[in-house]
Order: C-alpha cells, then sequence, then structure tokens
C-alpha cells in the first residue's frame, strides 16, 4: 500500500496489529537488501510529499514530505542559493530516509540542517514533532535506527538553511574546485563538484554504467582509537588516511581497507562483485541473488577484520531474512 497522509500509516498499522502481520516501510527502496524469498508482511510506501519555504530572519525553513526526492529537495535549496546539503546531491531515496541513517557525504550530515522531524509514533499511536536535539543523531546513525528502531514512521522533515558559503573542506570536492580553477566556490557550483565526483565512482543512478547497479556504499567507514589506526598502519606498511572526530577517535576510510585486504575494484564472484570505480560499492552483474550479494560482503567484512582486525559495519537495511547467518554476521560489530 502507498501512505500519502499520517492518517495512512495509522490506518495500515492498526490493521498490521490486529492481523498480526509484519510490516516494512519502504521509501525509495535505496539502500535495501531484499531477501530472494521476498517479504512476508505488508509493504507500506511512503508517498507523503509537498513541500514548503518560509523565512525565519535570515535563515530559510524548508519542510518536506517523506516521500520527496531527496535530490530535488537539494536541488531546490541549491537553486535558491542555501547552503547545508549541496554535499549530499546525488544521494538517492526520498527524503524520510535521510534523518534515520543521517544521510552524511564529503563533509556534511543531514544531522546538521535538521530542525524538527514529524513523526508517528507506532506504540501510543500518535503524530508528533520532535526536534534534532531529541533524535539520538551520530555518525550514520539516529535514534530511528538504534534503540527505537521500527518504533517512529517519518512523515515529514523539516530543514533550517541559510544563504552562505558551501562546504567546500573535503579533499576530493576541494581537489575538483582547484582542478576547475575555482577560488570562490558557490553552493551551486560545490553541487556541481559532487555530482561529478559521485558519477565517476558509479554512485549517481545511470542505466549506461553497470557500475551504478548498487546499493551505494555497502560498509561504513569505521571509527578507530588511535592505537589502532598504528596497527592498521603497522600491517599495511603505510599510514592509513583518517580525519579525527570529537571524541578523539579517527575515521578510516573502509574503502582503502577493503582495497587492502585483496578486494580490488573489479573484483568479480559470479553474478556479483566490486564496482570497477569504488571498492565500497558491491554490483550486480546481471542476475545476482541477494544471497550472492550476502555472500560477497561476508568475505569482504571477513578479509579485512582477518588482516587489520577491524569489523565493517553494513549500511543498507535487510529485509525478509529469517535468522540468516550470513545478515547476523555482517550486523554485528565484531566477529
Amino acid at each position: 500500500m502507498r501512505a500519502e497522509h499520517a492518517d495512512d500509516v495509522a490506518a495500515a498499522r492498526t490493521w498490521c496489529e490486529e492481523q498480526n502481520i509484519p510490516w516494512f516501510v519502504l521509501g525509495g527502496g535505496s539502500n535495501v537488501v531484499i531477501a530472494d524469498t521476498g517479504f512476508d508482511g505488508l509493504v507500506m510506501q511512503i508517498g507523503m510529499t509537498g513541500t514548503t519555504a518560509s523565512r525565519d530572519g535570515d535563515d530559510w525553513l524548508i519542510t518536506a514530505g517523506a516521500g520527496e526526492s531527496w535530490d530535488g529537495l537539494v536541488a531546490m535549496a541549491v537553486d535558491r542559493g542555501l547552503a547545508g546539503v549541496e554535499c549530499l546531491s546525488g544521494i538517492p531515496g526520498t527524503v524520510g530516509g535521510t534523518p534515520i541513517q543521517n544521510v552524511g557525504a564529503y563533509g556534511q550530515e543531514v544531522s546538521s540542517t535538521i530542525e524538527h522531524v514529524t513523526v508517528y509514533d507506532c506504540v501510543d499511536h500518535t503524530v508528533r514533532s520532535m526536534r534534532a536535539a531529541d533524535c539520538g543523531f551520530s555518525y550514520r546513525m539516529s535514534r530511528f535506527k538504534a534503540a527505537d528502531e521500527g518504533r517512529f514512521v517519518v512523515c515529514d522533515v523539516t530543514f533550517r538553511m541559510r544563504p552562505g558559503p558551501p562546504t567546500a573542506t573535503y579533499a576530493d570536492v576541494a581537489a575538483y574546485l582547484k582542478r576547475s580553477d575555482v577560488s570562490s566556490p558557490t553552493v551551486s557550483l560545490v553541487r556541481d563538484a559532487v555530482l561529478s565526483i559521485r558519477r565517476s565512482k558509479g554512485m549517481v543512478i545511470d542505466a549506461r554504467d553497470p557500475d551504478s547497479r548498487s546499493v551505494g556504499s555497502f560498509f561504513m567507514n569505521p571509527v578507530v582509537t588511535e592505537a589502532d589506526r598504528d596497527r592498521v598502519a603497522s600491517v599495511a606498511g603505510e599510514p592509513p588516511p583518517g580525519f579525527a572526530t570529537s571524541d578523539g577517535r579517527v575515521k578510516i576510510p573502509a574503502a582503502w581497507l577493503i582495497e587492502r585486504s585483496g578486494f580490488t575494484k573489479g573484483y568479480a564472484d559470479g553474478a556479483v562483485g566490486i564496482s570497477t570505480k569504488h571498492p565500497l560499492a558491491l554490483v550486480n552483474r546481471g542476475g545476482a541473488t541477494a544471497a550472492d550479494v550476502l555472500r560477497l560482503a561476508r568475505a569482504v567484512k571477513q578479509g579485512v577484520g582477518d588482516r587489520f582486525g577491524v569489523w565493517l559495519r553494513p549500511e543498507p537495511i535487510f529485509v525478509g531474512f529469517d535468522a540468516d547467518p550470513a545478515v547476523d554476521f555482517l550486523t554485528k560489530a565484531a566477529s
């Protein structure tokens, strides 16, 4: 079914509870791995649309329905000259999924612009607004994905943005702008840079590009201690790239670890493989099953863990897998 209003969500949830039937809330379908046997329950697609924008002093408050295209919202903000989400260009999916995942890329996280999130609470059956501070945001995480997983359905999201300079500090973006001889980038130029970089990595959906047949970055970048980073450097024979976090730890690119564990770009395993453009993308080369994808993902995680003692965590959601050992292994923090 398709939910176009919060009332539809409430009705679907009540029906599932009365019939004792599981449900799955679907956005745009990105970042999801579905079991080969499907999902035995009700699939509710979020179809709540509509976007409004209003001034609040120098800021703009933009509210978008959870079913709105995420990249469409980014494009709208950039067209208005508003900064805050320009580095999140080209990410597939819908607005409602962004606070759940705390979507981030190229030096920005969506949590930095979220003002509040309107949700349907499946426990007390009410619609309420949650401030950003109440959402439990952290790296690629939120309360919607952690302690309260399955409790809330996002109905709309309000973002606070303002005119101003874009974020252009991430190495890839800064290098692209330098090559383009751009010294004072606008949000529009940064969006163009990000889209170009993502295309070069097969991370923008393109029917002509077989490397774009993936669920995006399959693994999160691990955040480790300084001691862990030194150990990784000792094993690799070179220091890994690192980005300091606010808690004194270091974020290491998962792609760097994967390549140095023997899984290079273009690696093939039957009908699945690793993108020729980006080590984080596991691609369907044609006719692959979900089991094929899990087999490769499991091998990658095991390989990185065996070599570096760092256990990667997956980004996608796994749907319809009933006590599957591969999913259990992938979603554990450590072996």
